[in-house]
């Protein structure tokens, strides 16, 4: 079997083959740090876990860079509207956002940098750059010349417009839209607006573009070619594509072999977003009784490469789904014994650009299979790579009202009187218990 990837370079699936045999270099586009992570942005550090632990389920040696950005211009701007210096501004956020890796259950990369600790690397970029009269400098800053790089535009397909003479449109900020393709910042100089933000350097006292920071960071700890890329889909212009530009420029060589880009997460079928009201982290998640576990087995239901609805209707059939499983494999005894067939056909489902929502279904096949051997070894081999602590119990008190109610139903199943052991499951439903009937008996959990 062939682990088979969506690259957004090529716009197809393709053979994953890593340029160093069993060793896959990853870089992760991790969160800038102004702000508590959002559930879109989790479900991109949810889907490389994934990737990251299915590599490692394949055998081959992982090292993973994600860095975080405590620089850019949003840092800035809200770091001086708390009245904080941008290292106290940042390190709440950054602080928060392990917290939420931790409760995701995603591994932690093997290199976390943030920005603020790569000036030198950066620099260093920017001056061959200059030298190689690629990038220009302006009074303002340092720029990019889109026009020196022919390949510009091959990650997003943007095509270059017609430039105006001489110096090129340029900007200065480090977001845009697909429509303005323009001349990008990789160093910006001081402006009484950056406060005490900068930093004396070769090229002039300022601080770094956006852009300019990842580059930095991946090459520094991976190499000037490394495997893998990721990152959310709004990222594929301008961040990735002025990635591709500077680093392969400054190099010379081809800057990423696979470029994975994940969907956005819809809310009701709308775009995320503060104004809506429908712009969610996973604080509110866990205040609505929901856990970060079956935030993450409702992300498995949809491969990461296609839009995924946010509903809490759905969350809460996910929580529904998640606890049932937990509570049948409870009753599982080890039989010291692998699975071959479903271990084979989890693997086919994965091998298909990581296509989750196939693979947990060979894994409720295996859960509700009387007849299967090597069930629980099999089922903790499948979450090595689902990262659901399925097999970790929780202590969870039934009451006796509630208890009896699942013996009188037992009893009713034994006569064969389905239509009362329907009834006493819903009644058990509307107390807030689910009941799953299994070789071993019924199995009762909370919903």
């Amino acid at each position: 079997m062939n682990l088979k990837l969506y690259n957004t370079l090529t716009r197809k699936k393709e053979i994953f083959k890593p340029i160093n045999k069993n060793n896959v270099g990853m870089y992760v586009c991790g969160p800038t740090i102004y702000n508590y992570v959002h559930i879109g942005n989790l479900r991109a550090y949810t889907f490389a876990d994934i990737l990251k632990r299915y590599l490692k389920f394949k055998n081959y040696r992982v090292k993973e860079v994600m860095n975080l950005t405590d620089v850019d211009d949003k840092t800035i701007r809200d770091s001086q509207k708390q009245g904080k210096s941008l290292k106290e501004f940042t390190k709440e956020y950054e602080k928060g956002f392990l917290e939420d890796i931790k409760n995701m259950n995603i591994e932690m990369p093997e290199v976390m940098p943030t920005a603020t600790e790569h000036i030198k690397e950066m620099v260093e970029i920017v001056k061959n750059l200059l030298k190689k009269k690629i990038a220009y400098k302006t009074n303002d800053g340092i720029y990019f010349s889109i026009k020196k790089f022919k390949k510009y535009g091959k990650l997003s397909k943007t095509k270059i417009k017609k430039l105006k003479a001489g110096a090129s449109e340029r900007m200065l900020k480090d977001e845009y839209d697909k429509d303005n393709v323009n001349d990008f910042a990789l160093w910006k100089f001081y402006t009484k607006e950056d406060g005490d933000v900068f930093w004396d350097t070769e090229i002039g006292k300022g601080r770094p573009g956006w852009h300019i920071e990842c580059s930095a960071m991946s090459m520094k700890y991976l190499g000037q070619s490394f495997d893998i890329h990721t990152g959310g889909t709004d990222l594929i212009f301008p961040h990735h594509e002025n990635e591709i530009a500077q680093s392969e420029a400054h190099t010379g060589k081809k800057f990423v072999k696979y470029w994975l880009h994940n969907e956005w997460i819809l809310v009701d079928g709308r775009k995320m977003s503060k104004s809506l009201g429908n712009f969610y982290n996973l604080r509110d998640i866990i205040e609505k009784d929901y856990s970060a576990m079956e935030l993450r087995y409702f992300y498995l239901t949809k491969i990461y490469n296609q839009k995924l609805n946010f509903t809490w209707m759905g969350l809460k059939a996910s929580k529904i789904s998640y606890q049932r499983l937990k509570n049948i494999i409870s009753t599982i005894k080890d039989d010291k014994k692998i699975n071959k067939k479903y271990i084979s056909e989890f693997e086919d489902a994965m091998e298909d650009n990581l296509n989750t929502p196939k693979a947990l279904q060979v894994l409720w096949r295996l859960v509700r299979d009387e007849k299967a051997i090597g069930k629980l070894r099999t089922i903790k081999k499948i979450d090595e790579v689902f990262g659901l602590k399925l097999l970790e119990t929780e202590e969870i008190k039934i009451p006796t009202d509630i208890l009896e109610i699942v013996k009188e139903r037992e009893v009713a199943r034994a006569k064969k009187n389905w239509k009362k052991a329907d009834a006493l499951r819903e009644v058990l439903k509307k107390e807030g218990y689910a009941v799953d009937d299994t070789d071993k008996g019924s199995v009762v959990g909370k919903l």
